[in-house]
C-alpha cells in the first residue's frame, strides 16, 4: 500500500476523490512512513474544497499537487457512490485524528501545525491522554508569517515526523502545503483543518446523528452564520449543480 498502490478513485466534478475508510487510510499513512518513500500529500475534502477546485482557478492550482483528497463529508461520500464510487464511510477529519492516533504504532513520528498555542496545547494534552506513549516530535501553532515560514519548515525537517498534522484552515493550509510541499523527502502532509478544535475541545462538533445523515454542515452555519452562509448558500447549490450535469452526462476532467 503506497503511493504505487493509491487504491480507487471516484471523479467528482473533476475531483479525483480516493475510496478509502479510517482502518485503511491509516495502514496505507504507516506502510507509506515505513516505507521511506516520496512525500505524499493528503486532503479532507468536503463539497466546499471540489466545488471551489471547478470555480476557482488558483485554488485548482494551490491544490494541483495533493496526491489524495479524502472525502471527509458524508454528502461528498454519497456523491462518491452515486458516481461509481464504493465507500462504506466517511473519513471524517476531526474523527480521523483521534482514530490514527488510537491505531499508529508507537514509533510512528507525529508533527502538529497549526490552530492557536492555546488550542495547540489543548490538543496535544489530550491526545496524550488517549495514547500516552503517541510520538511527538515537535508542534507550532499556526501564526506566523512569511518571513518566518523558513525557520517553521526548517524546525519540521529536524523533527523528521512521519506524519505532518496541518491545521491551518482551508485555504490557507493547502496553499501552505502547496509551497511547501517539495522540500519534505519523506512521510505525508495531512490537511486537516477543524480537527485541532475538535479535538482540543475549544469548539464543538456536531452530533453524531448530524452527521450520519449528512447534516454537520447546517451545525457549523447554525454555530458561525456571517462566516458561514455565504460559503454553504453559494458552493452547496453549485455542488449540486455540477453534480446533476455530471449524472446527466457532462464530462468534468478531472484537475490535476
Amino acid at each position: 500500500m503506497t503511493m504505487n498502490d493509491p487504491g480507487p478513485h471516484t471523479n467528482v466534478i473533476g475531483t479525483p476523490c480516493f475510496n478509502t475508510s479510517y482502518a485503511d487510510l491509516t495502514e496505507r499513512l504507516e506502510c507509506h512512513a515505513r516505507g521511506g518513500e516520496e512525500i505524499l500529500s493528503v486532503d479532507f475534502t468536503n463539497v466546499h474544497i471540489v466545488t471551489m477546485r471547478r470555480t476557482d482557478p488558483e485554488f485548482a492550482r494551490t491544490t494541483s499537487n495533493v496526491d489524495w483528497f479524502v472525502p471527509d463529508s458524508q454528502v461528498l461520500k454519497w456523491a462518491v457512490n452515486l458516481c461509481g464510487g464504493r465507500m462504506e464511510e466517511r473519513v471524517y477529519g476531526p474523527t480521523f485524528l483521534d482514530f490514527a492516533v488510537r491505531h499508529c504504532g508507537a514509533e510512528t513520528r507525529h508533527y502538529f501545525l497549526g490552530a492557536s498555542q492555546d488550542c495547540l496545547d489543548r490538543l496535544l494534552a489530550r491526545l496524550k491522554e488517549v495514547r500516552p506513549d503517541l510520538n511527538v516530535v515537535g508542534s507550532r501553532n499556526g501564526y506566523f508569517g512569511d518571513a518566518e515560514n523558513e525557520t517553521v519548515v526548517a524546525g519540521i525537517l529536524a523533527a523528521n515526523p512521519d506524519i505532518v498534522w496541518v491545521g491551518l484552515g482551508t485555504p490557507k493550509q493547502q496553499k501552505w502545503i502547496h509551497a511547501n510541499k517539495e522540500r519534505f523527502r519523506r512521510g505525508a502532509i495531512l490537511a486537516v483543518g477543524f480537527a485541532f478544535d475538535v479535538n482540543a475541545g475549544t469548539k464543538r462538533d456536531a452530533p453524531s446523528w448530524m452527521g450520519k445523515w449528512g447534516l454537520t454542515w447546517v451545525y457549523r452555519l447554525l454555530s458561525e452564520p456571517r462566516r458561514l452562509f455565504t460559503r454553504y448558500a453559494y458552493y452547496n447549490t453549485l455542488f449540486l449543480w455540477y453534480l446533476l450535469q455530471q449524472k446527466c452526462g457532462r464530462k468534468f476532467q478531472t484537475k490535476e
